[in-house]
């Protein structure tokens, strides 16, 4: 089983930053952060799979947010940069274990981000 606890959310202003940290126990082959602002479906907007620390991002966030791992791949983090009002939002870590199946199905508590002036 994995657990996976966020922190670092917080209210910032447009263009300000925020890094995000997701602290994992257990094994976890592939960690993502997603969002879920009012009314919205959860969405992805980064993983990397640990192994290879390759990295993925929604297009919405490429450029400004980085997703990355500690040396011991024990906690994952999400910088983001050149946030905007629309960045506002609930952000979720989750993990899968294996690289089958694809789907994420240990979650965080989640941590909120707003951005705001």
């Amino acid at each position: 089983q994995v657990q996976l606890v966020e922190s670092g959310g917080g209210l910032v202003q447009p263009g300000g930053s925020l890094r995000l940290s997701c602290a994992a126990t257990g094994r976890a082959f592939a960690v993502g952060w997603f969002r879920q602002a009012p009314g919205k479906e959860r969405a992805l907007v980064a993983s990397i799979t640990l192994s290879v620390s390759s990295t993925s991002y929604t297009d919405s966030v490429k450029g400004r947010f980085t997703i990355s791992s500690d040396s011991a791949k024990t906690t994952v983090y999400l910088q983001m940069n050149s946030l905007k009002p629309e960045d506002t939002a609930v952000y979720y870590c989750a993990a899968r274990s294996k690289l089958f199946p694809s789907s994420y199905d240990y979650w965080g508590q989640g941590t909120q981000v707003t951005v705001s002036s």
